[in-house]
């Protein structure tokens, strides 16, 4: 990172943990940038510089690639998590999260088919896991008799979604996925970020 000079010349004094907290934080944007990009398997080097910091700051915080690649999906089902939490979360709305991370992560994307999450066995796992707290979320509001509440529609038809999620740009990335849920006769709320 470039280094921050006071107005009186002198250098500020060293942050600690507010330095590590805010290095951490560029590093998980970045990371998201990056894997969205161009996938699960991007070079950390990468990550690194986008964040503006050196490869040490990036392994101290991130070991090895299963910790970054955690991090960043981590904060994607939370969101998804989250708004299944609101209080006024529907089905629908919840579908429409999760919608916004297949169009703005191919990363995301992998995440939902945790069998082919790159050939490591530690991001495979953990991808098992954070996949199984989405079906969660969405299963917390699906409506009895949904078409979707067969023990196994719902994860086939977000696997047949995000496979559909395909495309050079977010917005054909969005189109698309809310094209595949209209052939599943499935209707999704506002496409968003939760919070956004």
């Amino acid at each position: 990172m470039t280094e921050r000079i006071q107005q009186d010349g002198r250098r500020p004094a060293n942050d600690g943990p507010r330095a590590a907290a805010r290095n951490r934080a560029a590093l998980v944007t970045a990371a998201r940038e990056v894997f969205a990009e161009h996938g699960l398997e991007a070079p950390l080097s990468a990550i690194a510089r986008r964040a503006g910091v050196g490869r040490g700051v990036l392994y101290r915080h991130f070991p090895d690639r299963s910790a970054a690649v955690a991090a960043v999906l981590e904060e994607n089902v939370r969101q998804v998590e989250q708004a299944a939490e609101d209080e006024s979360a529907t089905f629908e709305g919840v579908l429409g999260v999760l919608t916004w991370h297949l169009a703005e992560s191919a990363a995301f994307i992998g995440l939902l088919h945790a069998d082919r999450a790159g050939s490591r066995s530690g991001i495979r796992a953990h991808a098992s896991g954070l996949s199984e707290r989405v079906e969660r979320a969405l299963r917390k509001h699906l409506p009895r008799g949904h078409r979707l509440s067969g023990a196994d529609d719902l994860v086939l038809s977000v696997a047949m979604v995000s496979a559909a999620v395909i495309g050079p740009t977010r917005e054909e990335r969005e189109r698309r996925a809310l094209a595949a849920w209209r052939l599943l006769g499935v209707e999704v709320g506002p496409v968003r970020a939760f919070g956004g």
